[in-house]
């Protein structure tokens, strides 16, 4: 369905996303962004667009505070939980709760939430996420050690997503953590 890229530079985190919506082979560029800032964080999901919208719309955002890592883990995750629950979208599955995939960017620091709910941050720096994951991830490592702007490298990596991926498309959609 998509490719969500996202990479540290200068304490600031910097997100970019694709235009397609696909279900089978049917693929339609959306005008609502799949990457969007609420509050302090910068937000890029997979997965579902109601998911999306909900987070992007419904969701109230904590204010992070103490060690990052585990208020991303309990109070941020607590409260995507509880939004999603509200809006109608959260899943279960054998007792288990399941949601979609997306990164957060908040603070200098690039989260990848998981459908389990579990939070991981990439030791590099970078990530990507969505069908075409793997394409992009390549552009973001051979582009890591070149002189070129953040936005040159998200654009490099959705490039070679669109290109190799049937599900991705442009136009592209960037934000960035507020400073």
């Amino acid at each position: 369905m998509t490719v969500i890229v996202g990479l540290v530079h200068r304490k600031r985190v910097h997100l970019a996303g694709d235009s397609a919506g696909s279900s089978g082979s049917q693929l339609t560029i959306r005008r609502d962004p799949k990457v969007f800032t609420n509050g302090p964080y910068a937000l890029g999901f997979t997965t579902s667009f109601r998911m999306g919208q909900l987070l992007h719309h419904a969701f109230e955002a904590p204010h992070p505070e103490g060690d990052l890592g585990r208020f991303m883990a309990t109070t941020f995750i607590d409260a995507v939980r509880t939004c999603l629950k509200e809006g109608g979208w959260a899943r279960k599955d054998s007792e288990q709760e399941r949601a979609g995939v997306f990164l957060v960017g908040v603070h200098g620091r690039l989260f990848e939430i998981y459908d389990d709910y579990q939070v991981g941050e990439p030791d590099g720096g970078y990530t990507a996420v969505g069908s075409g994951d793997e394409l992009a991830l390549g552009a973001l490592h051979a582009t890591a050690h070149l002189d070129l702007k953040p936005r040159e490298r998200l654009t490099a990596a959705l490039r070679a997503a669109d290109h190799h991926c049937a599900y991705v498309s442009a136009p592209y959609t960037y934000v960035k953590t507020p400073r």
